[in-house]
């Protein structure tokens, strides 16, 4: 399976622009600049993207992990919290809200464990990952 994207930039590193397209289309030239990256100027930005697929690769394998013990979650919301410092980015915090009846805490906290190190996104990661977790 390959998936794709692309990204058009024009211009210098401070003064330029770019888009980002998708190959879904869910992104369609959505602009990026410096300031949607380092300041707050509107657009998206690479470390808000990488948090959101995070975010969103953590909750699929947290749900494909506790099922394989006979759990169906009926909610997984995950916020990813990306840092970067000095133009790395030094840690992926992932704060879930998980609505799981039935399901223990050793097995919960297994399982979690299991996402954080094995969704696609952490192993691509060269990070620290933390995990904080609230069962409701």
């Amino acid at each position: 399976m390959d998936r794709s994207a692309t990204a058009i930039w024009q211009g210098s590193g401070k003064d330029g622009t770019g888009n980002l397209t998708t190959e879904s289309s869910v992104l369609d030239n959505a602009p990026y600049s410096f300031n949607s990256r380092f300041e707050s100027g509107s657009g998206t930005n690479p470390e808000e993207l990488i948090a959101a697929a995070h975010a969103g690769c953590f909750n699929m394998k947290l749900s494909f992990v506790l099922g394989n013990s006979g759990i169906i979650p009926e909610q997984l919301e995950t916020k990813c919290v990306v840092t970067m410092d000095d133009g790395v980015i030094t840690s992926s915090k992932l704060i879930l809200k998980a609505k799981i009846d039935g399901v223990d805490e050793k097995l919960l906290q297994e399982s979690i464990k299991d996402a954080e190190e094995n969704c696609p996104i952490s192993v691509l990661y060269n990070t620290k990952i933390l995990v904080e977790y609230t069962l409701l």
